[in-house]
């Protein structure tokens, strides 16, 4: 009678529908010297989850973490930060670009459109190849007018 309540227990343990109670009677079974042959594999698996109950988390956790802010180091970088900056702002020319005479600006203008006009031509004469698809596309436009005049002398039945 036992033999038969132990396997029903087994079979609600592995559907997962045990009480607490109930499962501690499967360790008990399970933690006898003698038990049931067919019964023996299951036996390491309740000895190790005894031992694992048993055990216990013995090293302390601290609840508070300590934060010290070292309000030396951002000091140090904030010295970085001014020296950096000072020593690109003495760097810079105060030059804006801007001409007193108007012919040497005038020159400076032209100079800078002829550069720009050739990197200009430069990116267009890449595109050339769209010239020579409208080359082929107006040939198609004289393909349409062949069957256009067609129509006209066969005059298709669907009309």
């Amino acid at each position: 009678m036992v033999l038969n309540n132990i396997e029903k227990l087994l079979e609600k343990y592995e559907n997962g529908e045990t009480t607490l109670k109930e499962e501690q009677q499967l360790k008990n079974y399970f933690s006898q010297e003698t038990v049931a042959p067919h019964l023996e594999m299951y036996k390491p698996m309740f000895a190790y989850f005894k031992v694992n109950q048993e055990e216990q988390f013995t090293k302390d956790v601290p609840l508070k973490t300590k934060r010290i802010f070292n309000y030396k180091w951002i000091s140090v970088a904030a010295v970085a930060v001014l020296m950096i900056g000072f020593y690109f702002k003495s760097n810079t020319q105060d030059d804006l670009g801007t001409y007193d005479d108007p012919q040497m600006a005038y020159n400076e203008v032209v100079k800078s459109l002829a550069m720009i006009s050739t990197h200009f031509n430069k990116g267009t004469s890449t595109v050339n190849y769209l010239n020579e698809m409208d080359k082929g596309t107006s040939t198609i436009g004289y393909l349409n007018e062949i069957e256009n005049t067609r129509n006209l002398i066969f005059k298709p039945n669907n009309q």
